[in-house]
């Protein structure tokens, strides 16, 4: 199994980008042990501040891996582009929220990605990325 993690504007920072909201780990310490945690999975990891960059990415994997998992940060209450490349394409999504978006500002309870994705996982932090796997497996 294929599966991409696809993050959006300012999950690079995870770690240090407000940790009483996104915890303290980085994203890329956590992929390697996501890693290891699904050994059979084939995982890899794309990060983009830029949306035009995001939607070239589902693009490119959109017809030959098994599954995306989006986290477009916060395109996802704004970005059309992006919700139009995840249904132009076959690979199913499952979109990730590390925070409980719902319990955040109101501009927030808007998912544009969440009618074309199978699943939406939000508000249990990186370990939402792991149920996120799960629901592919």
């Amino acid at each position: 199994m294929k599966l991409i993690i696809i993050n959006g504007p300012n999950l690079n920072l995870l770690g240090s980008r407000e940790p009483q909201v996104y915890g303290n780990e980085s994203f890329e310490s956590y992929f390697e042990k996501l890693k290891k945690r699904f050994p059979d999975v084939e995982l890899s990891y794309f990060q983009s501040n830029i949306e035009g960059e995001i939607v070239d990415k589902i693009q490119e994997v959109g017809f030959s891996y098994d599954g995306i998992i989006i986290n477009a940060g916060g395109y996802s209450h704004t970005s059309v582009a992006i919700r139009d490349a995840l249904a132009a394409v076959k690979t199913p999504a499952v979109e990730v929220h590390i925070s409980n978006v719902f319990a955040r500002e109101d501009f927030r309870h808007t998912l544009l990605l969440a009618p074309v994705c199978r699943a939406c996982v939000t508000g249990f932090g990186l370990k939402g990325y792991a149920m996120a796997v799960e629901n592919f497996l």
